[in-house]
């Protein structure tokens, strides 16, 4: 039998300590049992009891004592006394002193069992509560880490817009510490254009639908005219009941703040990029290059993670010897596994010959695996093998063949999700995943676009052999708030296009792609910013329409909510009129 807790018995009657113990024992408790005080105490130092049940009069000393040693040192262990002198004196100081029971001799079967029972299932609830009290504490300390760690600026609000809780970056944005806007309207620290701005969140809190990467602009206190990405999503509790909303505003870089960040890396091997995600990650490549660790190199397509792959080898200590290729996606489970391992004549309808896999010709070097998580799992089980053992076999062929390579994986997909479905082995994956970069999506590092455009420009014009400059202001800004589904693989075709159709010395709008010209709006893209022409009058008809509700009048005008409000204002339509 498994013994359901442990207790301490301390009592200088031998007789007393005999019946507790047998009795306890035989309902399946550890017992340890001592006469005196000073080896109760070198028991309670080096052992954790959960029950002690402790003799009032211990020869000289007093059980009591026993019960002070327990608060003092703030033990975990519940203290029952027994005695066989009851007087009020006694009781009242076991009782103030935290004992969990009070029993007089001569103590009866049923009672003890009863009296541990109960002390067992007390302390099991109480640990049971600190543990989840702890568990609670320290998620509420890893939140407001993150919570305040988060450069963009993030705020909760109920559902009358009063702010629950902001972090520090709202004070970039508002002028305002966390502690000053908690318990008011949002918009007392807002400005007017910011205000008009923030309205479009109303519609979360009355639709309870979220709003993702809305690109608005507006005027600061202190910054002036700015570019935000706003993002609202409603939030509920445990019992499904809506709560308000979660903010995040987001500022996107100038021109002159990219400039200011000369001091930064733009790059690192073939890879562009000075933005703070970026200065992260060549950091860890540095770290990883002379190393022969596993490496997985998991982002969206299109953000550059053959470059990774390059740059970990061409700086590490391999790069004398070759590094291989392999994209396991474009070939069947036969076909990959030949092209991998290689094989012998024979082997299977055209092997005509013997052939060299890939493990076997980046001997020495490293062998790049992208898109890993598209092998199966016969693939999967003689790629650990490799990863275990350094060994493999050719197809048709038992004689094992041993390969010094250094593995880099890549994949676009999540991998642990598969792992989770059982469509992708366990062991293997940690195998791979000694150490993963991940590669931020291009929308995350707004602030290299303009190094990115810089390095396409001086490729297409030695390519097409035309002298194009740059960019016209309005595509500047279509860039940097489209949201680059493709990434930096989207943004150089979107180059490459315009350069084609481009015959004069800066891309405007009319040479970009359709896709550019009219984003798609969906849950995943930002809004469009259109630039139809409505007339005086046609705006205030509909915004009469609307109870001169700015978001809905935009909406039907085809227009943004800030291209609608620089209307108003050039117009003189009044911004704070109330239908």
């Amino acid at each position: 039998m498994s013994h359901r807790g442990s207790i301490l018995i301390i009592d200088d009657e031998k007789s007393i300590r005999v019946t507790l113990g047998e009795f306890l024992t035989d309902e399946g408790y550890e017992v340890t049992s001592v006469d005196n005080y000073p080896s109760a105490q070198e028991l309670l130092a080096a052992g954790d009891f959960d029950v002690l049940f402790v003799d009032i009069l211990l020869g000289t000393e007093s059980g009591i004592n026993i019960l002070r040693h327990v608060s003092e040192k703030k033990l975990r262990c519940l203290v029952v006394m027994i005695t066989g002198e009851p007087n009020i004196d006694t009781a009242t100081d076991a009782l103030r002193l935290g004992a969990f029971d009070y029993m007089m001799k001569p103590v009866r079967h049923d009672a003890i069992i009863r009296v541990a029972g109960q002390a067992m299932r007390h302390k099991q609830l109480r640990d049971e509560k600190e543990a989840l009290e702890k568990e609670k504490d320290q998620y509420r300390l890893n939140l407001d880490a993150i919570f305040k760690s988060v450069r963009e600026a993030i705020i909760t609000i109920d559902t009358r817009m009063i702010v629950i809780n902001a972090n520090c970056a709202v004070n970039k944005i508002f002028q305002a510490a966390p502690g000053e806007m908690v318990g008011r309207h949002l918009y007392a620290f807002a400005t007017e254009s910011q205000k008009a701005c923030l309205s479009i969140i109303e519609n979360t809190l009355a639709t309870q639908e979220p709003l993702d990467e809305y690109a608005v602009e507006w005027i600061s206190p202190h910054n002036g005219p700015e570019t935000v990405i706003l993002n609202c999503a409603p939030f509920f509790n445990h019992c499904s009941t809506f709560l308000g909303a979660v903010l995040t505003i987001r500022k996107l870089p100038t021109m002159n703040q990219v400039a200011r960040l000369r001091d930064s890396r733009s790059g690192f091997d073939r890879i562009i990029g000075r933005s703070k995600k970026m200065q992260v990650i060549y950091s860890l490549l540095e770290a990883l290059a002379p190393a022969d660790t596993t490496v997985l190199i998991s982002g969206e397509s299109g953000t550059g993670k053959e470059l990774v792959a390059d740059a970990l080898h061409n700086i590490g200590n391999r790069s004398g010897k070759p590094l291989i290729k392999v994209n396991c996606s474009a070939l069947s489970e036969h076909l990959l596994e030949s092209e991998l391992f290689g094989h012998v004549k024979g082997a299977f309808t055209g092997a005509i010959k013997d052939k060299i896999g890939r493990f076997q010709m980046a001997n020495g070097g490293s062998i790049f695996l992208d898109e890993i998580a598209d092998i199966s799992p016969a693939i999967q089980l003689k790629l650990l093998r490799v990863l275990q053992e350094k060994q493999f076999e050719r197809v048709g062929d038992a004689e094992p063949v041993s390969v010094d390579v250094r593995i880099i994986a890549a994949t676009n997909q999540r991998l642990y999700e598969k792992v989770k479905d059982g469509g992708y082995r366990e062991d293997l994956y940690y195998r791979i995943k000694v150490v993963e970069v991940l590669l931020p999506p291009l929308r995350e590092r707004l602030e290299d676009i303009p190094l990115f455009i810089d390095h396409f420009i001086g490729l297409f014009n030695s390519k097409f052999n035309k002298q194009i400059r740059g960019l016209s202001q309005d595509v500047l800004q279509r860039f940097m708030t489209y949201r680059w589904p493709g990434n930096v693989r989207e943004l150089q075709h979107a180059l490459e296009h315009a350069f084609i159709k481009c015959t004069g010395p800066i891309i405007a709008s009319d040479h970009l792609p359709p896709e550019l010209l009219n984003p798609e709006r969906d849950d995943n893209d930002r809004e469009v910013i259109s630039s139809g022409a409505a007339s005086k009058d046609t705006i205030i008809s509909t915004l009469e329409k609307t109870d001169w509700n700015v978001a809905k009048a935009a909406r039907m005008l085809n227009l943004s909510r800030q291209h609608l409000y620089k209307k108003m204002k050039k117009l003189g339509i009044d911004i704070l009129r109330q239908g």
